[in-house]
């Protein structure tokens, strides 16, 4: 897999019927290891464990309905309430972020209500605060650790 300006660790793999696998530190199982997946498993690993947000409250590819479409979204975090905290947009490598790929956490991001979205494809972050009131989007240069945010 191609290297990514997140931190390294130690992931697991297995190959099983001529397919790599990677285990998944919040479903706890291997799952098919994608380009996407590849930077979805080293987000996870920066939230939890350099920035101390609970493996106990993320979700991955969870369903979200926006209008009459079903979509999932890549990666929730939850606060020790249950709301919505931050919502992951994870791209694979060789895919650019652009305006588009913007747009699909945003428009994701109002049915669910995150205070804090990302936006990622292994090398390039980009991380937004989402003021509760006016529901105005401020870039911000990192995500807050979870004890930042006070919860």
């Amino acid at each position: 897999m191609e290297q990514l300006s997140l931190p390294a660790y130690s992931y697991k793999l297995k190959d099983s019927e001529g397919k790599k696998f990677i285990l998944d530190q919040v479903r706890r199982k291997y799952v098919v290891l994608t380009p996407e997946e590849w930077v979805r498993q080293h987000i996870i690993h920066l939230l939890h464990t350099h920035l101390n947000y609970p493996l106990s409250l993320m979700s991955v590819e969870r369903g979200t309905k926006y209008n009459t479409l079903q979509k999932r979204t890549d990666l929730r975090v939850y606060s020790t309430e249950g709301s919505p905290l931050l919502l992951v947009e994870c791209k694979a490598v060789h895919v650019p972020i652009t305006e588009a790929t913007v747009r699909q956490v945003a428009v994701y991001n109002q049915t669910i209500g995150a205070p804090f979205l990302m936006v990622s494809n292994g090398r390039d972050h980009y991380c937004w605060h989402v003021h509760n009131e006016t529901k105005q989007i401020t870039p911000i240069p990192v995500l807050p650790s979870f004890q930042e945010i006070g919860l």
